[in-house]
Parts: C-alpha cells; structure tokens; sequence
C-alpha cells in the first residue's frame, strides 16, 4: 500500500513554481498576484484564506486580501468583482465560498471575468474543461489529477467510481477520469445520494473518488483489494479529547480500507495541501497568458 502523500507533492509543486516566478524577477517581468475575497467572518473560511495568501509568500507571488463584511450587499460584491475584472495588476482572484444568504452564488461566480478564473468555476471554464480544451481546471479536481500522475497510477480503462457530484469535484472529477489521455481514459460511474446499492457500486471500482463530506462513509467491505482510494472529505468531528475540540475526518475508514488498498490518501496531508499548490499553478498560468494576450 502506498500512501498518496499529498504534502510533499505540494511542496515539490511550490518549490517548482518558485524557480518559475526567480526566473521572471531575474528577467524583470511581474510576478503573479492573486486575490482572495473573503466575504464574513466564517472560521474555515478564514482559515482557508489564510492559508492561501501564507502560501503566495513563500512561493513570491504577490498578493491582496479583500475582506467585505457579512452584511455585504450582492450589489457591493458584484461591484468589486467588477473593480477585480478591470485591475491589470490582478492576475486571478477568487471569492472564498460559501457566502452569506443574501447573495446568489451562482452570479458571483458568472461576474468573475474567465482570464481571471483561478478556481475554475466559471462556465465558460468549465465548458471547455468538458470539451478538453485548455482551460483553468478547478483546483480540488486538478490536483487529484497531480498525484495520480506524478505516483505513476494507471487509470486507462480502469473503472472508476466518484462519490459526490458537487460542481466542485465531483462532476468535474468524472469528467476529468473519462477524458482522452493521462489521467483519464476509464470508464466512470457517478454516484450520489439517491444512487441504490452503492456498496454493489464501489466494489466493483479499481479507483474511488469520494467527495461525500460524511466521515467514515466508507468502509473496507465496500472496498475490493488494491482499489485506488482518493478522500476529499474533510470535516470536523467533535473530540473532547483533542486539544482543539475536534479532529479532521475524511469519507474514507482510512485504517481498515488501507488494508486493502494499492494507492490511498490520508486525512489531513492528501487532497488538501494539493488543492492550495494548484490555485497557485493556475495562478502562474493566468500571469503567461495575461503577458502573452
């Protein structure tokens, strides 16, 4: 069993993209900047940005915090997303989910100018992601395709099952697995919360993607031996024990199913640091485009 070790391919990404970004100061070119807004005061979220913006230090990359309050109007948003579009000196940006009540997400998200889509998530993007064509590839997804390729995993008419069909990774990752080339070229089945016998479902696979967000969801028995097993949940489960009230639990049994598995990825130190390395490939991207248009 070989643990999928998402931390070290993310640093390996970053120490990659910071010999990228030496090489444009040493030439005297700008460097990416990216740009997070972040709307509220919501725990993750903040945790999550921060995170963000440590990582555009490390690697020098530029980068500016927005902060709007909770009670931001969808009109005051909308506004500086547009001020964003405009600023030449932004290479990408994207906005911090989830938002309050008060503003479609769904706008937000068709307001951000697709040159500038660092998260993927703009239709247009999304689109031609679908159609294999060269676009932003949502983060979560494209890193799981990282660690695949860079551990050397077959996937070619490999049978894969995704759990989940958020526009975030699992519809996106199903695309991703049954496109032409690598990684890819399996044959994918989606499932979801209305999918019948799913453990039926999941024994069957020879790769797993679960992006469900229920701990321990799934177990060994659902599980035949040395399956694939990538683990994109990540939540919090209360722990009077635990220093900090809670540990991080992924979908997967990790200590029974990595009995049985060829390949998995561990919760915390899998699928998350890889998310952060690719919004900042994406970022690297924007900024070559941006000085080639």
């Amino acid at each position: 069993m070989v643990i999928l070790d998402g931390k070290k391919i993310s640093n390996d990404i970053k120490n990659e993209i910071t010999a990228e970004v030496q090489k444009m100061k040493d030439n005297g070119e700008k460097v990416p900047h990216l740009a997070a807004v972040l709307v509220g005061d919501d725990g993750a979220s903040l945790t999550y940005v921060g995170s963000k913006v440590r990582a555009c230090e490390r690697i020098g990359f530029e980068s500016t915090l927005v902060k709007m309050p909770h009670t931001t109007s969808e009109v005051e948003l909308l506004q500086k997303i547009e001020e964003l579009n405009q600023d030449d000196n932004i290479d990408g940006f994207i906005i911090q989910l989830p938002l309050p009540p008060q503003i479609n997400t769904q706008k937000v998200i068709m307001a951000v100018d697709p040159k500038k889509d660092v998260d993927g998530f703009h239709p247009e993007n999304f689109g031609k992601m679908a159609l294999d064509m060269s676009t932003f590839i949502p983060a979560t997804p494209f890193g799981i395709l990282e660690l695949l390729e860079r551990y050397d995993v077959d996937t070619k008419g490999k049978h894969t099952v995704v759990i989940g069909r958020s526009h975030i990774v699992g519809r996106p990752m199903s695309i991703l697995m049954s496109r032409k080339g690598w990684p890819g070229n399996s044959t994918v089945t989606l499932t979801h919360s209305n999918t019948k016998n799913i453990a039926q479902i999941t024994t069957q696979a020879d790769i797993i993607i679960s992006a469900l967000g229920v701990p321990n969801f799934l177990k060994a028995e659902m599980v035949k031996d040395d399956a694939v097993i990538i683990d994109v949940g990540i939540t919090r489960v209360p722990d009077e024990s635990h220093p900090k009230g809670y540990v991080i639990r992924g979908d997967v049994d990790f200590d029974n199913v990595s009995k049985k598995a060829s390949y998995i990825t561990p919760v915390p130190g899998g699928v998350g640091p890889m998310t952060i390395a690719m919004l900042l490939k994406n970022t690297l991207l924007a900024r070559e485009q941006q000085r080639a248009r």
